[in-house]
């Protein structure tokens, strides 16, 4: 029988998931079937548009009067929708899984993951730069010891679409509404990914030191012919310096003012034998540094026993950004049909705002914070 899935937005991530649910039955025939059963959203109109775009059945303006009729349900709405929904299907026993960062606030991710906790469902957070070929594998030599010890990490994600001082006002620049500007959008995808490649106890970070900045203190809204103008309360740029379990040092920054960058995100890891760093924007790609060689190996992950490389083109073929949400989409579905354990989980998510909460505490007493074990 057929999973029916309800999913709450249908801008950004709905258009990603709703691609990655039409290609799973062609290129992952082992995917549990699914059927799109309602779309959420408030504007009518647009929700109806939206549901005969994305091959939805139903559609619904009250995400609660969903929860009972679904069998799994995406909460993929802005940070401010993310705790209430998904705790109330987790209680439900609706397995769920919702967008990063698991909340705006600490004390929500909290709530959100105790509720996964006493809940019999799974419940997943959408970090899905985990599922782009070359970090995993990139894990796999991490955790083979191809490396050695894990002595550094770094990584940054810079956007431009900040640089702009008429760039209109959103919900993305409130504090009420997003909880965080550039930390919790982007640096919680390179938070995330530090922690699952250096893995278990030892990519835990015990302390760290961050500062957070606002450029533009206020946006025009869109729409509005008024010379008034919205205050942004939200950072537009994070650095920070982080402690791990292992004793790794690592160093994070993400900026939506970074003019020249659209989606620059990379990652590197250094340890006592090698090293290697990943770029999004060469994502097929992955540089090596193995003990002896004087300069890094540029490897195209694209093999057919590369990981889920063999569900696609014949080797050598390239894959996509929108490629990373159909592997999430086929590991998190097949977790609920097989009964078993998804990762990033919302523990994960936990473990992620845990770090971002930080920072903001280390800026605002300007001293190093220790995150919370």
């Amino acid at each position: 029988m057929a999973l029916r899935i309800g999913v709450l937005g249908y801008r950004f991530m709905g258009k990603a998931h709703s691609n990655a649910f039409t290609r799973l039955p062609m290129f992952f025939p082992d995917a549990p079937d699914i059927e799109r059963h309602t779309l959420i959203g408030r504007d009518e109109d647009a929700l109806a548009d939206a549901a005969d775009q994305l091959d939805f059945s139903n559609t619904a303006t009250d995400w609660e009067s969903v929860i009972d009729e679904v069998d799994v349900f995406y909460n993929l709405g802005p940070n401010f929708v993310h705790p209430e929904p998904s705790i109330a299907a987790l209680e439900a026993d609706v397995p769920v899984f919702c967008e990063k960062p698991l909340a705006p606030t600490l004390d929500d991710a909290e709530r959100m993951a105790a509720a996964a906790d006493a809940s019999d469902a799974i419940a997943g957070c959408a970090f899905n730069y985990r599922f782009v070929p070359a970090i995993q594998y990139a894990k796999n030599l991490v955790d083979d010891g191809e490396i050695g010890a894990i002595r550094q990490v770094r990584g940054k994600y810079l956007q431009d679409w900040g640089v702009d001082h008429e760039e209109p006002w959103s919900w993305r620049m409130d504090e009420d509404l997003a909880g965080s500007g550039a930390l919790g959008d982007l640096g919680a995808h390179t938070i995330d990914l530090a922690r699952f490649l250096i893995g278990d106890r030892a990519g835990e970070i015990e302390r760290i030191s961050g500062h957070l900045r606002t450029f533009v203190d206020e946006r025009p809204v869109e729409g509005e012919e008024s010379e008034d103008a919205r205050a942004v309360t939200v950072d537009d740029a994070y650095s920070a310096q982080a402690e791990f379990a292992n004793g790794a040092m690592g160093t994070f920054e993400a900026s939506r003012v970074a003019d020249g960058h659209k989606n620059h995100h990379t990652i590197a890891v250094h340890g006592t034998e090698g090293s290697l760093r990943f770029s999004l924007e060469r994502l097929n790609e992955l540089e090596l540094l193995r003990d002896g060689n004087r300069g890094y190996e540029t490897m195209l992950v694209t093999d057919a026993d590369d990981p889920y490389v063999d569900h696609w083109w014949p080797p050598g073929h390239v894959l996509g950004w929108e490629h990373t949400f159909v592997h999430e989409d086929y590991e998190f579905l097949s977790a609920i049909d097989q009964e078993e354990a998804f990762h990033p989980s919302f523990a994960d998510g936990l473990a992620v705002q845990r770090v971002l909460d930080a920072i903001e505490r280390s800026d605002d007493r300007g001293e190093w914070a220790a995150v919370e074990a």
